[in-house]
């Protein structure tokens, strides 16, 4: 008996390929970078709206790192649903932001001062957060080196 198919053109979205887009690391990936977001976003806003004046630097810089985890946790999502392309780019980017401002931030005593209270996400390369920071996009390249070996159904 001939099974009927749907016609290429259907507008209904492709559900992920089994396997792929489901596993527990994707998971995890997505829930620390929900829990970055509103760590480094709701810090940021914080120290912006109330001590901006005191170490403006760091405290942009918090607000780029939420940033950052948004659209990275968006590229993840894109990247479980086989759509990697953005995911690399945003975790090279998040990497390069750690290692660039933790750098800074152990070199240019200027623009962090004052200790921890003023400190980046990314200050120290995410000490104050148990280098989380700096951990997460190295297991996000490493799911999607992995999930990029898996082969598709």
């Amino acid at each position: 008996m001939t099974e009927v198919s749907e016609p290429m053109t259907s507008s209904r979205p492709r559900p992920a390929p089994p396997g792929r887009g489901r596993s527990g690391p994707h998971l995890v990936l997505l829930a620390l970078y929900a829990l970055f977001i509103l760590a480094s976003g709701s810090r940021a806003a914080v120290q912006i709206a109330t001590k901006f004046d005191e170490a403006p630097v760091p405290y942009v810089l918090s607000a780029l790192a939420a940033c950052t985890y948004i659209a990275g946790w968006f590229a993840i999502r894109r990247a479980a649903a086989g759509r990697p392309g953005l995911a690399r780019v945003m975790l090279w980017v998040e990497l390069g932001g750690v290692i660039v401002v933790g750098t800074l931030s152990l070199t240019v005593h200027a623009w962090f001062p004052g200790g921890a209270e003023h400190d980046s996400v990314w200050s120290d390369y995410g000490k104050g957060y148990g280098w989380v920071p700096a951990a997460l996009p190295i297991l996000g390249l490493l799911w999607l080196h992995r999930s990029s070996k898996e082969p598709r159904t």
